[in-house]
């Protein structure tokens, strides 16, 4: 059985994007109905389902007030790519490196080796990895992972992970008690096509002074916590040394950290990107950050160390990663409109790039001399979700993460299976009564 379409993030995003081409229907409108194709909701979600106060109505339909301008968005302060590629946080050096710097990477890396983790992009689908690492904490069999990574949705889940199990209630309720209206308002803002600030409200209640001062502890033990952004002014990805910054402390630290999630997963159309003031050169300025899956689905090393004609070793006990996200194929006769066409297109590009990540990261491992370790949603899951962020389709995922990882063998030491084509109904066999 092939997994029914998820919400993977850059799916969401196609969509959301998508929705200016949409011609005559205004944002819930197409968004109710390209979720209703390709998530296979039963009915269109709602749109009290969100925070909703909507888009302004579109002139010419019968009652409908009169559309709006959208508010003038201040200019930015201009800067040069000189000063860019020097920037930093003012006040904090060490709070992030650029992640094709092979020189700052090995630096802000652990002084001992231990076992590494790599939590993927994968939006609503993060419930499963949250599941996961619950379960293996509850079988007594997580460790302490010396260096641990996050992108988009593993980056919102990287901190609980980090600071440890005593935070495994909290890494639950924020995969199985969200809903949509937890995440986005809809109504576009100038800079996208929702309001992400749900989220951002979510990620100041969850990010708590106590649990930044643990992840402070965790970092001065000499462990590491890894989020990735992208700067899109530099169409270069950053890599944010999470324990440097906790272990700044203050509300200065605890802003920027708070802030560097959100960035992390600020899909590009769909939420708005993020500004981060950064100075370099004795300038200040705002660096504009989004997504960290622009740059790929998850983050092992920089790309440069990774390629296969590299004799980089990794200096890892062991590397487990955990993919949360679908990699089987979905088969459905996609419609004639366009949020439909870019989800279905963006979501295969995605499983491509997500495979092709795999291949190479089981080649560094192996070529490093370290035991690789991969945990993906079981291809024969199959819990049907009502639209975004549906939080029976999210508990029941991490139902099905918890309880892999409370297993003998939550991860595997191959690669995933290539999935086949779809089996044409002329040759599957018949039996008993279909004979």
């Amino acid at each position: 059985m092939t997994m029914p379409k998820q919400w993977t993030a850059s799916a969401v995003a196609a969509l959301l994007s998508a929705t200016l081409l949409v011609s005559g229907h205004s944002f819930d409108t197409a968004l109710a109905q390209g979720a209703g194709a390709s998530v296979q909701m039963p009915h269109p979600r709602p749109a009290a389902a969100a925070r909703t106060k909507g888009p302004p109505a579109l002139p010419g339909k019968k009652g409908a007030p009169a559309a709006t301008a959208q508010p003038q968005l201040p200019p930015r302060t201009p800067f040069t790519a000189a000063e860019d590629a020097v920037a930093m946080i003012p006040g904090m050096p060490d709070a992030r490196f650029w992640a094709d710097s092979e020189i700052d990477f090995k630096n802000a890396l652990p002084p001992q080796a231990g076992p590494w983790l790599i939590l993927s992009s994968g939006g609503a689908d993060g419930a499963f990895g949250a599941g996961l690492l619950n379960g293996l904490s509850a079988s007594g069999k997580r460790p302490d992972y010396a260096v641990v990574t996050g992108v988009s949705t593993g980056a919102l889940m990287a901190p609980f992970v980090f600071a440890g199990s005593h935070y495994d209630d909290a890494l639950r309720d924020a995969y199985t008690k969200v809903k949509a209206a937890d995440i986005f308002e809809a109504g576009r803002t100038g800079e996208s096509f929702v309001d992400s600030w749900p989220l951002k409200d979510l990620i100041a209640k969850q990010i708590t002074p106590e649990l930044l001062a643990d992840i402070a502890t965790e970092y001065r033990r000499g462990r590491r916590l890894f989020v990735v952004t992208t700067d899109l002014d530099s169409e270069r990805f950053v890599v944010w040394n999470m324990g440097a910054i906790a272990a700044h402390g203050g509300p200065d630290a605890i802003n920027l950290f708070r802030t560097v999630l959100l960035a992390s997963s600020a899909i590009p159309g769909a939420f708005p990107p993020v500004l981060i003031d950064v100075e370099g050169n004795g300038k200040r300025f705002a660096e504009m950050h989004a997504d960290g899956g622009l740059g790929g689905q998850f983050f092992v090393a920089p790309p440069s160390l990774m390629q296969s004609t590299s004799d980089y070793r990794l200096p890892a006990t062991g590397l487990y990663i955990v993919v949360n996200t679908g990699l089987e194929r979905d088969f459905t006769v996609v419609e004639r409109f366009a949020p439909n066409i870019l989800t279905q297109a963006v979501g295969a590009a995605v499983k491509v790039d997500t495979r092709l990540m795999l291949d190479r990261s089981f080649a560094v491992a192996k070529r490093s001399g370290v035991p690789f370790n991969v945990a993906t949603i079981p291809a024969n899951f199959n819990a049907p979700s009502r639209g975004p962020f549906d939080s029976d389709y999210m508990g029941a995922l991490y139902k099905a993460g918890y309880e892999i990882g409370r297993s003998e063998t939550p991860f595997s030491a191959d690669l995933p299976a290539e999935p086949h084509a779809p089996v044409p109904a002329s040759q599957i066999q018949r039996t008993g009564a279909n004979q």
